[in-house]
């Protein structure tokens, strides 16, 4: 087995990857930096979003009131010094990737332009159009490309992590193109992976996003935290679970019932107004999750439209007229002309919601450190307590950035004094993982499908584990899904080659599904209480005296995970109420 040795090895080359392989690149050039994804870096998922990146720059707002809408828009779950930090740091990010060249929109003074946000109550989301995401990946990439010192493993499936005396000291991947397992000797470890969103049917997520790096360091004794917080974005297409980006709304399309009306004010979401007004009134621009749960209850009034592909509601944008949305919006645009035959300057577009991100992930703390010396993590597959129960659209693309430099500053600091590894050991562990694939591959008496199995997980998700949750259904899920991770251990591989074996990756990740499922599952069952997106029939009211707390899930091999907790930080603003009825400005 070759061994590649690297000071710092990054998991994942999307928007937190590669932001922290150029801080790295800057700070020591000397520094030898391997990044490892199973995709080429333009098609990670970060280039999917859409709306834009939120960060204080307008007169009339303040990182006091970016702080505020965070932490309660998190229903306050979020840790508060993380989001001090996050707050401050924000845009000098974005400042930053304007100078690599991210073409964000201008006002016709030149400045940069703004736009509403769901649960902001002030104009701070920069944009670059509908294509947001894009733009930025784009940027970090191209930037990443004049460091010689970074070099990329492209299409490389990370399998374990190695650990020597406590330590995490590299990792086992492998080469997709010729079954070949590399072994990655490496002082810190940076996870990056994205999240874990193809456990549900119907998600905005692309087919890679499986938990593999939560799955990682779960394995490898870091606690997954606040996993039962999963968010569903409140329109997607009704077909393909496609995103429509929420800056739909922000630009002012409304949300109509099948009595062609604005329906949010039913639910505490402020008064209605008249499309087209230039005070925008909260409605429309609530966050995500009150907007889907309203969507639940309207289905029950029976007050959603019947269509070829399920129950939904319309999202109307005729009033924007077509020169604004073909400036803002091209995307949405030709999303609903191409998948559903709706041209949204003509005609309202059916939406309904739809799992887009995990708010959980793996624990760490605003250092982007997890309990495991020299493994760090950023991004969607980590959980640095920044979004709490409930993410604000726009706020995840600069944690990408503000997060993954300060995971590159965090591994630099680990790495400075530390003392050698035993090359016996990692060696030894590195010949562990290998062995595990030859298992794999040496099955003959399997008798589980992984095309099967990944149905029955997907079901027993969005039957038990969806909006609205109880007892009963998470029960039954946690006991299907720990029959399900049981069975998983006689799947058998229907192709044995060893070149792009997808069959392989595809087994592989849905043993990752299944343990951050799992994990998610157990920590909802066990939180009594409804706290943003995580809501309970049975146990409707937020406990703030309980459950002011962070669940952490922890691996126990082949037995069911525990879960215990941490308290939540609380630096200035004490548990509120969650009010939307007033204004946006």
């Amino acid at each position: 087995m070759e061994t590649i040795v690297a000071d710092v090895a990054i998991v994942g080359a999307g928007g937190a990857g590669l932001r922290a392989a150029i801080a790295l690149a800057e700070a020591d050039p000397k520094l030898r930096i391997a990044l490892i994804s199973k995709v080429y870096p333009m098609r990670s998922h970060t280039c999917a979003a859409e709306g834009g990146a939120a960060g204080v720059i307008k007169p009339g707002d303040s990182l006091d009131m970016h702080f505020d809408d965070t932490v309660s828009g998190g229903d306050w779950l979020s840790d508060q010094d993380c989001v001090e930090y996050f707050v401050k740091e924000a845009p000098g990010e974005l400042l930053q990737l304007e100078h690599w060249g991210c073409p964000w929109n201008r006002e016709a003074d030149g400045s940069v332009a703004v736009r509403s946000f769901g649960g902001m109550k002030k104009q701070r989301t920069w944009f670059a159009a509908d294509k947001s995401g894009f733009h930025i990946l784009h940027t970090l990439f191209q930037t990443s490309l004049r460091f010689p010192s970074i070099v990329r493993f492209d299409e490389y499936y990370v399998l374990d992590l190695l650990l020597d005396e406590g330590r995490c000291r590299g990792l086992t991947a492998m080469e997709m193109r010729s079954g070949l397992i590399r072994q990655f000797n490496a002082g810190a470890v940076i996870v990056a992976g994205g999240g874990a969103g193809r456990m549900f049917p119907f998600t905005t997520n692309g087919a890679i996003k499986t938990g593999d790096g939560m799955a990682l360091a779960y394995r490898a004794g870091v606690p997954l935290k606040d996993m039962e917080f999963v968010q569903y974005h409140p329109t997607g297409l009704p077909n393909t679970g496609s995103l429509l980006t929420e800056a739909c709304r922000g630009e002012g399309g409304v949300l109509l019932n099948r009595n062609g009306r604005r329906y949010l004010q039913d639910y505490g979401m402020g008064p209605e107004t008249e499309p087209g007004k230039p005070q925008l009134k909260t409605m429309e621009l609530g966050p995500r999750d009150r907007l889907s749960q309203a969507y639940w209850h309207e289905l029950q009034k029976g007050n959603t439209v019947s269509t070829r592909w399920g129950e939904c509601v319309l999202l109307d944008m005729r009033h924007l007229g077509e020169r604004k949305i073909n400036e803002r919006l091209p995307l949405v645009r030709e999303l609903a002309i191409s998948y559903l035959g709706v041209d949204i300057v003509t005609d309202p577009v059916p939406v309904r919601p739809v799992v887009h991100y995990m708010m959980g992930g793996i624990a760490t703390d605003t250092r982007a450190a997890t309990p495991l010396p020299g493994l760090f993590a950023a991004g969607e597959c980590a959980c640095v307590s920044l979004n709490g129960a409930n993410r604000l659209g726009s706020n995840s693309l600069v944690e990408l950035l503000v997060f993954g430099k300060r995971a590159a500053g965090s591994a630099i600091e680990y790495i400075r004094d530390l003392p050698a590894a035993g090359t016996a050991a990692l060696t030894a562990r590195a010949q562990e993982s290998q062995a595990r694939i030859r298992e794999l591959f040496s099955r003959t008496d399997g008798i589980e499908s992984m095309s099967g199995l990944r149905r029955e997980m997907t079901d027993t998700m969005e039957k038990n584990v969806g909006i609205y949750r109880d007892q009963a259904g998470l029960q039954q899920a946690v006991d299907t899904l720990g029959q399900l991770r049981r069975r998983y251990r006689k799947v058998m591989l229907s192709d044995r080659s060893n070149v792009f074996n997808t069959d392989l990756f595809q087994v592989l990740e849905l043993g990752c599904m299944l343990d951050c499922a799992e994990a998610l599952t157990v920590g909802a069952l066990a939180r009594r209480e409804s706290r943003g997106a995580h809501q309970r029939l049975d146990w409707a009211k937020r406990d703030d005296d309980h459950y002011l707390r962070h669940s952490m899930v922890h691996y126990r091999g082949s037995g069911a995970p525990r879960v215990d907790y941490q308290d939540v930080v609380i630096t200035r603003s004490p548990p509120g109420l969650r009010d939307y009825s007033g204004g946006h400005q």
